[in-house]
């Protein structure tokens, strides 16, 4: 078991990573004074799977629990959905001390947080995350939201949770597509941060494909603890933080245009990972890293596939973008562990980096 800190100032909490967690949840969270319910939001799927574990946890602090379902994926993520479950804990007289945990991949913890972070104007939430993607990344950092038509995470908050609980024994019940998909956030950390991170998997790819329990959970504690740090320095998104969002600028935009039913998140990453690499070395700015880039997602079983979108389409969902500023704001790589915030980037040069991967004019 590793235990992680994300230091927040003023609110710090620990992400605790191990296998067998989900058993013994209350040893992992802090304690809940005034609490007299837990509300677990989560997915039938995943509900089915762990909830009965979980519950009988968290009844061993001395909690009731409840269960409020939501839609499976990118579905939950929607203001009807923030609008029911918000409804279900007034309805239950949810009062601020209680507590809400997210119990699912991505999507559930994005809307439970959400929730918790302006149902009474706060009360406590825990995230118990049950995919790789999550596991790595979206739990971790305080990052709320849903979306709208127009775009991903248009309606959201920084709302740092209480706690992570991160079992890695519920990844071996995460379908190959999803788990595959969670491996692009690990290319990310090791593309963007942890250059040794990138060796361990250049040279061996083959433990963490395999979803080896003892390697998931170093691979895991070393993409929490690079958040960590960049999260503990700015939290909200200002400037040093941005780098977390390599591959993800373009990668929001093609999930957009698949109406978040296409590719999965993962392989939209890994395909925006390709594109930054390719624009990168346009600029002159890197030598060789979409070739590696391809390499290192090829071996994780992430060769982006499907069709681009029509250039003009692309161009139009990436002006709505949370960090439009004048301009999209694109994370690209002098090298591998050494990203950096691109403000000059114009339409020309993004149209003839897809054209050049083959998107349609």
């Amino acid at each position: 078991m590793v235990r992680v800190t994300v230091p927040v100032p003023g609110r710090s909490y620990d992400v605790t990573i191990g296998a067998g967690l989900l058993p013994t949840l209350g040893d992992h969270v802090p304690s809940l004074p005034g609490a007299t319910t837990a509300f677990v939001v989560s997915d039938r799927t995943v509900a089915d799977l762990h909830h009965r574990t979980i519950a009988g946890a968290i009844e061993g602090r001395g909690l009731g629990t409840v269960l409020l379902l939501v839609p499976e994926g990118e579905e939950a993520k929607s203001l009807q959905a923030y609008g029911s479950l918000l409804r279900q804990l007034a309805g239950r007289e949810a009062h601020r001390d209680d507590v809400i945990f997210a119990l699912g991949g991505g999507a559930v913890g994005d809307l439970a947080g959400f929730v918790a972070s302006t149902y009474m104007r706060g009360i406590p939430f825990i995230q118990i995350p049950t995919t790789l993607t999550s596991q790595v990344d979206a739990a971790i950092g305080g990052k709320t939201a849903v979306n709208l038509p127009e775009g991903k995470n248009l309606v959201g908050t920084f709302s740092q949770p209480i706690a992570v609980v991160a079992d890695v024994d519920v990844l071996a019940t995460v379908n190959e597509r999803d788990f595959r998909s969670g491996l692009a956030e690990v290319a990310k950390y090791a593309l963007a941060l942890d250059e040794d991170l990138l060796a361990t998997l250049e040279r061996d790819p083959g433990p963490i494909v395999r979803r080896t329990a003892t390697v998931l959970e170093d691979v895991i504690a070393r993409c929490v603890a690079a958040k960590a740090g960049i999260v503990a320095e700015d939290e909200r998104d200002a400037s040093t933080r941005l780098v977390l969002n390599y591959g993800h600028t373009l990668g929001h935009a093609l999930e957009r245009l698949d109406a978040f039913g296409g590719r999965t998140h993962g392989e939209a990453v890994a395909l925006g990972m390709v594109f930054a690499a390719a624009l990168a070395e346009a600029r002159g700015l890197a030598s060789g890293l979409r070739a590696r880039t391809e390499r290192l997602l090829a071996s994780l079983g992430l060769v982006p596939d499907g069709e681009l979108p029509p250039v003009d389409e692309v161009l139009r969902c990436l002006r709505l973008d949370k960090k439009y500023r004048d301009g999209v704001r694109w994370i690209l790589l002098e090298d591998v562990g050494r990203p950096i915030v691109v403000d000059d980037v114009s339409d020309t040069e993004v149209a003839a980096v897809l054209l050049e991967m083959g998107a349609s004019a």
